[in-house]
């Protein structure tokens, strides 16, 4: 342009809009090329939302007041509360949010709980986590759950990886049925490497009597399944069967005005039916089952063998319970979780932590020598 270019011209020959050409000579003026700020800058003018320092400094003021206040409450909404009648106040009232961000650029709330990606499904026994062994859930929804009149009750039962679904509504379950449901399942899906429960009696066996297992326990041992115990008071062990219990209760329960067991049998069978159908693929890519021997029979009054499986959290001396025996695990994994693998055959108890934070770090914390008595093996 200093050299008689004129606008429009300049802008051709560099490929810009005329109006980029004004600005720039605009803000060249009179001055050197190389005195002239070249650099780009917001057309709109600045202006800063921040809350004004003495406003914070109230905030945070009130916060402390409230804390030791007689209704104990201290949050952003409490605060936003107490400065709404402030004559005094320094400034425009800070929103909610405002509050918030205030108390959080002032370190006054507490550090946020990191959230971590959740372990694979059986992150407890490696052969699952690693999908080389399929696992199946059982429980039992009984009639104080139900909140029915009737005497009924539900086995229910469900693969890990596979999602393979069953359920069994009948009135009073005891042992025997619950062995009599797992072969007829195993029968027809094949046997799984493991199968899980909770501390029910109906499961474990009765606790009046030191190392006693029961039939449930006998019959997964006489099929070559190892019997797993979760506790029954803490989330997540079960999750994969409550969940199946929940819609078991609200799709087929629920959808029924006071039926009668047969009904409530046909209608269980229906869906369970129709979920396996749905999720075919999920079924077909779970990890291999074994087959029943030719004639199909598990005698549960065989000689025991093989392992038995517990899951448990240690209490603040560091020791843990199992069949009515106290075992030591050590004070340095107080009130954390264990699994304890008892293996008949070797005549020995290896107890091994577990921290769902880190799945793959199960260390070997003690080992017991364990004498099984003698009528196991009758």
């Amino acid at each position: 342009m200093r050299g008689g270019a004129g606008l429009r011209e300049a802008a051709r020959r560099h490929g810009v809009s005329l109006s980029v050409v004004q600005r720039w000579v605009r803000r060249a003026g009179d001055l050197p090329l190389d005195a002239v700020d070249w650099r780009e800058r917001p057309r709109a003018r600045h202006r800063s939302s921040r809350t004004a320092d003495r406003v914070e400094e109230l905030v945070v003021a009130t916060r402390l007041l409230l804390r030791r206040g007689d209704l104990g409450e201290y949050g952003a909404a409490a605060i936003h509360r107490e400065l709404e009648d402030r004559p005094d106040l320094p400034g425009p009232l800070p929103s909610l949010r405002t509050n918030g961000r205030i108390l959080a650029r002032r370190g006054e709330l507490p550090a946020r709980r990191p959230r971590r990606p959740a372990p694979p499904r059986g992150w407890y026994l490696p052969e699952v986590a690693a999908r080389r062994a399929e696992l199946d859930a059982f429980d039992a929804i009984d009639q104080e759950s139900l909140r029915r009149t009737v005497p009924l009750d539900v086995l229910t039962g469900t693969s890990l990886h596979g999602g393979l679904v069953s359920a069994w509504p009948m009135s009073g379950l005891r042992s025997g049925h619950v062995a009599a449901r797992l072969l007829a399942r195993w029968r027809e899906a094949g046997l799984p490497a493991y199968a899980q429960f909770d501390n029910d009696a109906r499961f474990i066996g009765g606790p009046s009597v030191p190392d006693s297992i029961g039939l449930v326990i006998r019959f997964c041992l006489a099929a070559g399944v190892t019997p797993v115990f979760v506790p029954p008071a803490e989330l997540g062990w079960q999750a994969a069967i409550e969940r199946f219990n929940g819609l078991w209760q609200e799709k087929v329960l629920a959808r029924l005005e006071d039926p009668t067991l047969e009904e409530l049998v046909t209608r269980s069978a229906a869906y369970v039916a129709a979920s396996r159908a749905r999720h075919r693929a999920r079924i077909a890519a779970a990890p291999p089952r074994r087959q029943l021997p030719a004639d199909g029979v598990i005698d549960p009054g065989a000689p025991a063998s093989g392992r038995i499986l517990f899951i448990r959290r240690a209490n603040d001396v560091g020791r843990i319970t199992i069949l009515n025996r106290r075992l030591r695990v050590g004070e340095i994994w107080a009130h954390r979780h264990v699994r304890v693998e008892l293996d008949i055959d070797a005549g020995r108890i290896d107890i091994f932590g577990l921290r769902r934070s880190v799945p793959d770090f199960q260390p070997h914390l003690a080992s017991h020598p364990y004498d099984p008595p003698g009528r196991w093996f009758t």
